[in-house]
């Protein structure tokens, strides 16, 4: 019996190893929905996809190999992701929650499989058994190992010369009840004017690479400013920056997209101005929320983002299974992930924006104004009703497909 379990149990895993791509987005797209942490800018999202996927081929291997649990090892990029985990200062809990979520995963889509293959129900629950034992040992020996990754990186990354000074930012920003003296004194700096922050984040390659990059980011804030910087490292890939002056910054926009286009790996969020010790705060999670709203991936080519064109997208962004089944509501079949769809969701924001006018929305598309009758006609036809209905639910509910990148909900795997 013992030896036509393996075979069945190394069937089911081959069924799964099949699907994988597929389930690996699946599981990552989960995580980002249940875990806030796992919201990462675009570097760290492909090392959390690469850590998932990892993982995940190692576990399939061990089924359909019978590999030793005592030749298991940490994936690398598993490993690696669990550094950076540390680097940002998320905490343990909440990459530990994500391994037992993805246990639970995984062993749905076993049984799943395991259905599909019609088998006798003693053998399915033998199989069933012996899957689950062997992927929960996988999932104890990785996390024990994960532990010690984890605590080893964080007790390096605050013997950092500047790690002081990070945590001394921190603090400012989290500590509840802290009166602006003290908050100027650990800073030593003045907190009583305004303040406009800035995360800047470069992409993977040698660390004498990104530290210029992430110099050159600094460099273009501070030429778009005319300011002098604080500077703080958040991890490896990403600084912290806060332009402070007396009166109200007001960055070169132009300036800024001009030079980014000459760093390719750089991008940069950008807060809104505010003032005082509540305005260092709070321009630090417009700039937070702006980043989020890039982790999404719904513009990847975009090297600048600003919260003042984002923000409703990034108080949305914490939310995004609910955002997409709303959106889904209110478009219906307009939010099909198609080309053609794409365009008239388009058509229809500038439509809308252009305040019903077809003459100024064909100027602005560049296009004849039947073919913006033609396509605000189809819309409506999708929609099932004229679009001066329920507008502004239209007008959000588009806004957000835009800036979210969200897909129908029948359709989507992100």
């Amino acid at each position: 019996m013992s030896a036509h379990v393996d075979e069945v149990v190394r069937e089911a895993a081959k069924g799964i190893q099949a699907e994988l791509e597929h389930l690996t987005a699946e599981m990552t797209a989960m995580f980002v929905d249940v875990i806030p942490e796992f919201r990462h800018d675009d570097a760290v999202r492909r090392l959390m996809v690469a850590s998932t996927s990892s993982n995940l081929a190692a576990i399939v291997d061990m089924l359909a190999l019978n590999i030793s649990l005592d030749d298991i090892t940490v994936p690398p990029a598993a490993a690696e992701y669990a550094r950076r985990f540390a680097q940002h200062d998320l905490s343990l809990e909440a990459l530990l929650r994500a391994y037992r979520l993805g246990e639970h995963m995984f062993v749905q889509w076993a049984m799943t499989t395991l259905r599909d293959l019609d088998l006798p129900t003693d053998e399915a629950l033998a199989a069933m058994s012996r899957i689950a034992l062997l992927t929960n040992s996988y999932i104890d020996q990785v996390i024990e190992r994960l532990i010690d990754i984890y605590g080893n990186e964080r007790r390096r990354w605050d013997a950092r010369t500047d790690a002081a000074r990070a945590a001394q930012v921190r603090a400012v920003l989290d500590t509840e009840g802290l009166d602006l003296a003290s908050a100027e004194k650990m800073l030593s700096t003045s907190l009583r004017g305004w303040h406009l922050a800035a995360i800047v984040w470069a992409g993977p390659g040698p660390a004498d690479q990104v530290t210029a990059r992430l110099r050159a980011g600094a460099a273009l804030l501070a030429a778009a400013t005319g300011k002098a910087l604080l500077t703080i490292s958040a991890d490896e890939q990403t600084s912290w920056v806060w332009i402070s002056s007396t009166g109200r910054p007001d960055p070169d926009v132009d300036l800024l997209e001009r030079g980014l286009r000459d760093h390719p790996a750089l991008r940069i969020a950008l807060g809104e101005p505010s003032s005082g010790l509540d305005g260092f705060r709070q321009t630090f999670r417009d700039a937070q929320r702006a980043r989020d709203v890039a982790a999404t991936g719904a513009d990847p080519d975009r090297a600048l983002i600003l919260h003042s064109r984002v923000a409703l997208a990034g108080l949305l962004v914490d939310h995004l299974t609910d955002v997409r089944a709303w959106a889904g509501r209110v478009l219906g079949d307009l939010m099909r992930d198609d080309e053609a769809t794409v365009r008239l969701r388009e058509t229809v924001q500038v439509f809308l924006n252009a305040r019903g006018s077809f003459t100024d929305a064909a100027a602005r598309l560049h296009v004849h104004k039947n073919t913006v009758h033609y396509r605000v006609r189809k819309a409506e036809e999708l929609l099932g009703h004229p679009l001066t209905e329920n507008r502004l639910d239209i007008e959000v509910a588009l806004l957000t497909c835009a800036q979210l990148g969200l897909k129908h909900p029948d359709t989507s795997t992100s």
